[in-house]
């Protein structure tokens, strides 16, 4: 069991808390809810069950609001679209066996995109652990399966272990790249005693610059006359440093999906998938490749899977991650946050003349770029600008649904962090209902729209119920185009004839109607606008279904 004193891995150097001196609690139960507040947890996404009783001891009297869910994979989402809105670990309360089973696929998909979540379960008492002997929701080995997925996994057996364990979760998240943490308490140690137990607060930060990377960062800069940079998800909180960057330079900035939001409206924004050809032709062209932030993963570079991407060969990579500089080797890595990379090369280049040329490759690369989607795709692209302008500043949180994959290649968003779905990395279906509602419960003043397909949105369908438990004015955008259309399309273009991409649709006004949520149903794409700023006046959550031909 890891205590105080233990550092990160390398990657921090730091210590992962101090003692702060307060006694709190009288079970380990209770203290794990004075535990949280004390590491700034405000909102918790559970369902309570016989083996989790013992952890909800002290929430009722806590400052901590509890979301019900209708399943957990529901909460697992939700935590995640709370840390991608707020940029703070998303929390997840879940029982032993089925409970934590099924958060899973959540985890699964924080994994994939570096969203800090932790999950704390149950797991049956400490004499019954690996006996087999048939006990209510046992598993063979909960925490080695669980150690497949999480960043790791921990089974607190003392009360003294817990905070302990909270400090390197909390560690984790604010030094590293981030991802699920699990800590499991057994049944029979949540009733321990726990009364002189102390909050220990993580002061671990992420590895800073290194200087001689830094400075030779700075000399391939300076050489470079057509540079570009790069950015990916681990960057979408560097917006300042990146800017000033990339005007200094006159450097186009390619966004993945993960990092659209950024340099919103600005004449070196391209808001485009590296997948398209006339992003590729940018990269081929540039002497010069700055990356921040991004794994350069297939699903970002390569999404049409024809091979055809090629890492740059003057490549210079900012990565808080030493795994992921491992994997991409460049001819210059720092590992450290983006911004605070990004800000300790800017001094070092404030003599360097702008190459000159960015704007208008960047507007070259965006009207080539744009040229090179379907006019469907374009339809699709418009219906999320759509929702864009008539809400400004909007969360828009997608699932995998066809007006998603289409801006994913090519679509510009006006809030850093305001665009993000599961149709990259793990993929997961069902996430953009729940994950929206954790983003409008991170940051109540702004819009939250959900952009859903009619066959995701059944994945989760009943978390409407949860979104109406919490009064979020979520507005959830039905893409109904009768089946998984994408997935048909696909079996298509290969030569398979369709089978299984056409389950029927529910009613989706009648069941938003039977949560006691107001619905509407589109059949002119034209009306989208005006249905959204309905939907929002109301400040309750709401249902638009646009019926695709």
């Amino acid at each position: 069991m890891t205590t105080t004193g233990t550092t990160i891995g390398t990657t921090t150097g730091t210590t992962i808390g101090t003692t702060t001196g307060t006694n709190i609690g009288t079970t380990v139960g209770e203290a794990l809810i004075s535990l949280l507040e004390a590491h700034g947890v405000d909102t918790v996404f559970g369902i309570p069950g016989v083996h989790t009783v013992e952890l909800y001891r002290g929430l009722a009297r806590s400052k901590i609001r509890h979301v019900t869910p209708r399943h957990e994979q529901g909460a697992g989402f939700m935590a995640d679209g709370y840390a991608r809105a707020s940029g703070r670990p998303g929390v997840a309360f879940v029982i032993t066996g089925p409970g934590l089973t099924n958060t899973i696929t959540a985890m699964g998909q924080a994994r994939a995109d570096s969203v800090p979540m932790l999950v704390i379960s149950g797991v049956n008492a400490m004499p019954t652990l690996g006996k087999g002997l048939g006990h209510l929701h046992e598993l063979p080995d909960q925490r080695g399966m669980m150690e497949k997925v999480a960043l790791f996994s921990q089974r607190v057996t003392e009360a003294s272990e817990l905070p302990g364990a909270l400090a390197q979760a909390f560690a984790l998240f604010s030094s590293a790249r981030p991802g699920p943490v699990h800590i499991e308490i057994p049944t029979d140690v949540m009733v321990k005693p726990a009364n002189s137990i102390a909050a220990m607060l993580s002061n671990a930060a992420p590895p800073a610059p290194d200087g001689a990377a830094i400075a030779s960062a700075a000399k391939l800069v300076t050489a470079a006359r057509r540079p570009l940079i790069l950015v990916g998800g681990g960057a979408k909180r560097a917006e300042a440093p990146l800017r000033r960057l990339a005007e200094r330079l006159g450097a186009p900035v390619v966004q993945t999906a993960n990092a659209r939001g950024l340099l919103h409206g600005h004449p070196l924004c391209v808001p485009a998938s590296p997948s398209l050809k006339a992003v590729r032709a940018l990269m081929a062209g540039a002497d010069l490749v700055i990356a921040a932030g991004t794994e350069f993963g297939p699903t970002d570079y390569d999404g049409y899977s024809d091979g055809g991407f090629v890492l740059p060969a003057n490549l210079i990579r900012i990565d808080i991650g030493a795994d992921q500089l491992a994997r991409r080797p460049a001819t210059v890595s720092i590992q450290a946050d983006c911004a605070e990379a990004l800000e300790a090369l800017l001094p070092q280049i404030s003599h360097v003349p702008a190459s000159g040329g960015g704007s208008s490759r960047a507007a070259a690369t965006r009207e080539a770029a744009f040229a090179e989607l379907s006019p469907t795709l374009r339809g699709q692209v418009r219906a999320v600008e759509m929702i864009r302008d008539a809400l400004p500043g909007a969360f828009i949180v997608g699932d995998s649904t066809q007006p998603i994959y289409a801006a994913n290649l090519y679509y510009d968003h006006d809030r850093p962090g305001g665009w993000f779905n599961a149709a990259t990395g793990f993929g997961a279906l069902g996430y953009g209902p729940p994950a929206a509602i954790g983003a409008a419960l991170a940051v109540p003043e702004a819009p939250v729209v959900c952009l859903t397909g009619d066959g995701g949105f059944q994945f989760t369908l009943p978390e409407l119920g949860a979104a109406l438990d919490a009064r979020v004015p979520v507005i959830f955008v039905v893409w109904n185009n009768r089946g998984y259309r994408e997935i048909e399309t696909s079996m298509l273009d290969v030569g398979v004839e369709p089978v299984g991409v056409s389950p029927a649709p529910p009613d989706f006004c009648k069941l938003a109607e039977a949560y006691g949520i107001g619905a509407e149903r589109l059949t002119d794409i034209d009306a989208l606008a005006d249905a959204l700023k309905r939907a929002r006046a109301t400040g309750l959550p709401r249902v638009i279904e646009i019926t695709v031909d």
